[in-house]
């Protein structure tokens, strides 16, 4: 991102709503769409484009919290619930994902797409940890255990990872479109 263009707050933060806004949205309606999580996405872009860096953890994270109230009441427990069992390792693997959107110094195809790998490691180690920890005790507790959760886990780390791809082109192209058209704009004036 040029160091003197940058979009205001107020349309990353509108990017970042959009995004959580369809994650509730085709929760909802039992659509394909619903497996494919943009979270990651809204993780990498927030780290990346906000320049005040507590503004790209808190809008990211509280846009995930909100989506998660509503999901859980309107999709996966029918009550009010504003944390999850496991959720602490969900918030934790948000924040890690922030934190590499915001080595990103240069934004093109190969440097998301590499953070977008990353992210995905980061997501399934990390998220997993909550799920072999739960209290349903679904895997044993031993280290063989945490792989057979691990390995469970894959086909849900393949739409996270597709969904990151999906949303991340979406946002960080629209970014840096608005970022290219503004410093054009900016030039010819």
């Amino acid at each position: 991102m040029p160091k003197n263009i940058q979009l205001p707050t107020f349309i990353l933060l509108l990017f970042v709503s959009v995004v959580a806004a369809s994650r509730v949205a085709f929760g909802l309606g039992g659509s394909p769409m619903s497996t494919l999580s943009p979270i990651g996405a809204m993780a990498l872009f927030g780290g990346a484009y906000f320049t005040e860096k507590w503004k790209g953890y808190l809008f990211p994270l509280l846009t995930l919290w909100i989506s998660d109230v509503l999901l859980n009441r309107l999709v996966f427990f029918n009550e009010w619930q504003l944390f999850y069992d496991g959720s602490v390792w969900t918030y934790a693997a948000f924040a890690m994902m922030t934190f590499t959107g915001s080595l990103l110094k240069k934004i093109n195809f190969r440097n998301v797409f590499a953070a977008t790998l990353f992210i995905t490691l980061i997501h399934w180690v990390v998220t997993d940890i909550g799920v072999w920890q739960s209290a349903y005790a679904l895997y044993p507790k031993t280290g063989m255990g945490f792989v057979e959760c691990l390995i469970a886990a894959i086909p849900y780390e393949l739409n996270f990872l597709a969904g990151t791809l999906v949303y991340g082109t979406i946002m960080f192209g629209s970014a840096e479109y608005m970022i290219r058209r503004r410093s054009l704009q900016a030039q010819n004036a």
